[in-house]
């Protein structure tokens, strides 16, 4: 039997096959291909017709042909409609011998008592291709919905069957009045629809009025002999459709093809691409900024720590011990500095790449913060004294302790670092049943009213701390740690006066 002489009889369905943009082919039972379109040609590399008489092995990699005999014969045996490849990394071979990935749905046709089985193939290899390969069927279709149309005949359920298999999407063709004249697609099918209860019926009345207007007036403009190519949205989901006329002997138009196609996955993955993309852009922006700073941030400590370790030495050579006591905290407080740039880098890497998880425990408060006045009263300054002050009756509480030794500690060193000597810093706690609050108030040189706004940027750092080292990454730090564990931060500022931050994170859940 010949299938393909009732499409050479058909000229809409020959548009159809011709111009679809997956690959279609019919094979009989011993696995030979009888009908190819050009889509399925240019796939793998063929000319025009050259696939024909092929058997379908011909088109899969050696290493699984044998496996692919007898899964066809298996299928021949109880033939229904399947897909292939989807979720796989399915292979297909071309002429010159490489290879691509592809899906495949397969529907067995029966025709005057003879079964066949067609196979639509989707190369899967270049999605991000997607939108100039439709672009480039539009161009196809307009030039050959030129062409004359008839009745349709004895094909409509060989090209139903081909439409049916349109992914995500639908295929039709309506007439003036915007009725259906044929419709199939795999949306049917999603949304539990037939097409022969949509055959008749009215397109606009089937969506919803918000986008009824702006699809009415693009589809009546394609009776004007205008192609038209517009993407629309709605609740959420997004279709890319793509209307041409149908001419017939006179110059009047009397239906037009649209095909309509789901693209939300594809716009998807393209933002998920574009935000992975800006996200990187600022890891590397901010790891630049970051070699550029320590570069010079790091000279001066590393400076002094090598000039003071040779004054040591040399105070030691002549038993002057007494005087390397000054040196020995110029070291520490030099290492501190060093080890205050490392770990401000370090934090803001984690939570930029999401490797911080926020750990729930149950820990004593009052230890921790004992131990951090302890830690902190090692660098400051002279005649700067650290209160702490605790209120509540149970000091026992559940949260991430190490989220809070970290907020706690670039809290503190700032306020250590933006005061003067003899300035007081006081640190105090509240802790009620479902909340910790933490007071940090310094007597420092304070924040111009003018860069407050800006204060939790990464690397800002106000006009008047130029010449105080930093990174400008603290409060940044402590803004995103405070946001995993839900907490609030806020301040006052008052420049050449004080400065007082008020923190509070929910505990106990």
């Amino acid at each position: 039997m010949n299938v393909s002489e009732p499409l050479l009889t058909d000229p809409i369905y020959k548009i159809l096959f011709d111009s679809i943009e997956e690959g279609f082919i019919i094979v009989d039972q011993s696995g030979e291909i009888i009908l190819a379109n050009p889509r399925t040609c240019k796939l793998f590399g063929y000319e025009e017709g050259d696939v024909i008489g092929l058997k379908v092995e011909d088109l899969i990699p050696v290493d699984l042909r044998k496996q692919h005999k007898v899964i066809r014969t298996d299928f021949h045996q109880s033939p229904k409609k399947r897909s292939m490849g989807a979720g796989m990394n399915l292979k297909a071979l071309r002429k010159d011998g490489s290879t691509f990935y592809v899906e495949i749905s397969l529907n067995p046709i029966k025709l005057q008592e003879t079964v066949f089985i067609s196979a639509l193939i989707t190369d899967v290899s270049e999605r991000v291709a997607q939108q100039k390969e439709i672009k480039e069927l539009n161009s196809h279709l307009e030039e050959k919905v030129k062409l004359r149309t008839i009745e349709v005949r004895e094909s409509q359920e060989l090209y139903s069957a081909i439409a049916r298999n349109f992914p995500n999407g639908t295929i039709n063709v309506f007439d003036r009045d915007l009725n259906y004249i044929f419709v199939e697609g795999k949306e049917l099918f999603q949304l539990g629809i037939t097409s022969e209860k949509l055959i008749g019926t009215n397109y606009l009345e089937k969506i919803a009025e918000e986008i009824r207007p702006k699809i009415k007036r693009a589809l009546l403009t394609v009776f004007k002999g205008e192609a038209q190519d517009f993407e629309i949205e709605f609740k959420g989901q997004i279709y890319r459709i793509n209307a041409v006329p149908l001419s017939y002997d006179s110059d009047q138009i009397d239906r037009i093809l649209v095909v309509e196609k789901n693209i939300t996955e594809q716009k998807q993955i393209i933002i998920q691409q574009n935000a992975a993309l800006e996200k990187e852009k600022r890891l590397n922006e901010m790891k630049s900024r970051f070699v550029s700073m320590a570069s010079h941030e790091f000279r001066t400590p590393l400076s002094t720590i090598l000039s003071s370790t040779s004054l040591i030495d040399k105070y030691i050579e002549r038993e002057l011990y007494d005087k390397t006591g000054k040196h020995t905290d110029r070291i520490k407080k030099s290492v501190h500095g060093l080890t205050e740039i490392l770990n401000d880098f370090l934090s803001v890497d984690k939570l930029e790449t999401q490797i911080t998880p926020v750990k729930i425990l149950s820990f004593n408060y009052e230890q921790v913060s004992k131990d951090m006045v302890e830690e902190m009263g090692t660098v400051t300054k002279a005649g700067q004294i650290i209160t702490r002050e605790l209120i509540g009756e149970n000091f026992t509480i559940s949260s991430d302790p190490n989220i809070i030794k970290n907020i706690l500690y670039n809290l503190i060193s700032n306020a250590i670092k933006y005061s003067g000597e003899n300035k007081p810093i006081l640190y105090r706690t509240e802790i009620s049943n479902d909340s910790l609050k933490i007071f940090v108030r310094d007597k420092g040189i304070g924040i111009p009213k003018q860069d407050q706004g800006q204060l939790f940027t990464r690397f800002f750092r106000a006009k008047n701390v130029t010449n105080i080292k930093g990174t400008g990454l603290g409060l940044n730090i402590v803004q995103k740690y405070l946001e995993m564990l839900d907490g609030k931060l806020t301040f006052e500022s008052e420049e050449n006066e004080e400065t007082t931050f008020y923190i509070t994170i929910p505990i106990n859940q």
